[in-house]
């Protein structure tokens, strides 16, 4: 899992997140993760029931109903601001690699 609380995600924390700007239930998350990378990130329900009970429990998720033995589930907004902390570091990241590039490419 990531080091502190949630100071850096894992790729699947990151889609589940990213999944649950919208309710979903669980088996929805995983389809629309599918769907989204073209079936590139895979997060199993072990994984990812194992998040969602991580993520209710620091306050990042709510459960918004359940139905028919479906649990629903939305981002809080702690949840919105760690997606989007990530969402930044990553991209810092992908910009020093295009720096590099830039730099290797001037040699």
């Amino acid at each position: 899992m990531a080091r502190k609380k949630l100071d850096t995600l894992t790729e699947q924390m990151y889609y589940v997140l990213l999944a649950l700007r919208q309710e979903r239930h669980g088996y929805g998350v995983m389809q629309y993760i599918a769907q989204l990378t073209d079936g590139r990130v895979n997060v199993g329900a072990g994984t990812l029931y194992a998040l969602l009970d991580r993520f209710e429990k620091d306050g990042l998720i709510d459960r918004t109903r359940t139905e028919e033995a479906r649990k629903y589930y939305c981002l809080t907004p702690e949840g919105e601001h760690a997606l989007h902390q990530e969402y930044e570091r990553l991209r810092r990241q992908a910009e020093d690699m295009e720096r590099a590039l830039r730099e290797e490419e001037g040699l």
